[in-house]
């Protein structure tokens, strides 16, 4: 089958698992290992298409789940797609809204057809299927998207985990099924299996057996501890491909997306950057900075010294402490700025550091600033 999506492996690490990619798209190249901007609502919060872009985003992701609630996939068809809708040209990701529906716990009911729920915005009831799924993506026209799954909570006994692996193998094929557009869109199958070898290992055989042009590991950042999470990404890894690209999604603090890329993934995606933006968090060399703190009152220096990015070249810590101070707008929007750069440009120098076979030595000097050690 021909496919919308290859991926290029252009550089192994020859100490770890981290490699150095191209994902091929018809809208362009993505660099790997990429951190993706999360757009919730076909748009990425308190910033412009232009702006991303100029932070050296290269795809972004935008929610199904949400998009489907409000404006409606029809409606984003009938502008001409998502790409046009928002005025990006580059690629974009959807995810299915599986996470989103099994969040809502006591609000949805799971079948073997698939999931009803409640609305979070006037509590009316819906249906997502695989079918549907793939539906409403098809209308917004991403270039990857995402399988219907169920990812299961964290703790889970082993029993329940298979059950619902067993109906998110069927749920994939019925997503293949329902996915005609193939020489246009991507679609990208999802392993889960929870916190068991067995069942991880089960997954992966299924959704690589499909043949899909790219995979994620899902399941994982739900609650369980780090050092359980990065063991079982660690032997997930190794159960994928070497020439189709490997997601994990919503990871998004430099430990994690470092953690992830030494262990062989290539894909990631998070709301952190502009979430603590909100709150008055820059992101920098030096650490995370709560500019509420006093101690930028008098400060005229840049955010970050080594950040190049619009807000370090134009604003001082000391004005930026100002507007959050004064929960001014545009707090949010200097601090998004920034902190989308500085992950942005930490995978620059991922990549450049895997090619020059260095890549523990710059995860070394990103630790010692960051955090310290």
């Amino acid at each position: 089958m021909k496919h919308s999506l290859t991926y290029e492996l252009i550089k192994k690490d020859s100490r770890t698992k981290a490699r150095r990619g191209v994902i091929h798209t018809l809208r362009g190249d993505i660099q790997t290992p990429v951190f993706m901007p999360v757009g919730t609502q076909a748009t990425v919060k308190a910033m412009r298409p232009e702006q991303v872009e100029e932070s050296g985003a290269e795809i972004i992701l935008a929610n199904t789940y949400h998009l489907m609630l409000r404006p409606g996939h029809k409606l984003v068809e009938e502008a001409g797609g998502l790409h046009k809708f928002m005025n990006w040209n580059k690629p974009i990701l959807t995810d299915s809204g599986g996470f989103q529906v099994f969040s809502l716990k006591g609000l949805r009911k799971i079948t073997e057809d698939g999931v009803t729920f409640q609305s979070y915005i006037d509590g009316s009831r819906h249906i997502l299927t695989p079918e549907i799924a793939v539906e409403v993506q098809t209308s917004l026209g991403s270039d990857i998207m995402m399988a219907f799954d169920e990812c299961p909570p964290y703790p889970a006994d082993w029993h329940y985990v298979k059950k619902s692996l067993d109906r998110t193998n069927r749920w994939l094929q019925r997503c293949k099924d329902a996915h005609h557009n193939t020489e246009k869109q991507a679609l990208f199958g999802i392993m889960q299996g929870g916190m068991y070898y067995d069942l991880r290992k089960e997954s992966a055989e299924k959704i690589v057996e499909m043949d899909l042009p790219g995979y994620s590991i899902g399941g994982l950042s739900v609650g369980e501890p780090k050092e359980q999470m990065l063991e079982v990404l660690d032997y997930c890894v190794d159960f994928l491909p070497d020439n189709k690209p490997r997601y994990v999604m919503g990871v998004g603090t430099p430990d994690y997306l470092f953690e992830g890329v030494e262990r062989g993934v290539d894909m990631f995606d998070c709301v952190l950057p502009t979430r603590v933006a909100r709150n008055g968090q820059a992101m920098t060399s030096e650490g995370p900075l709560n500019m509420k703190n006093k101690r930028f009152e008098h400060d005229f220096t840049p955010l970050d010294h080594k950040c190049d990015c619009y807000t370090c070249r134009n604003y001082s810590r000391a004005y930026i402490r100002h507007l959050v101070k004064s929960n001014e707008i545009m707090a949010s929007m200097l601090l998004s700025n920034h902190n989308l750069h500085f992950l942005i440009n930490m995978m620059k120098g991922i990549r450049k550091s895997i090619e020059e076979d260095r890549f523990l030595e710059f995860k070394k000097e990103v630790y010692e600033g960051y955090y310290g050690k």
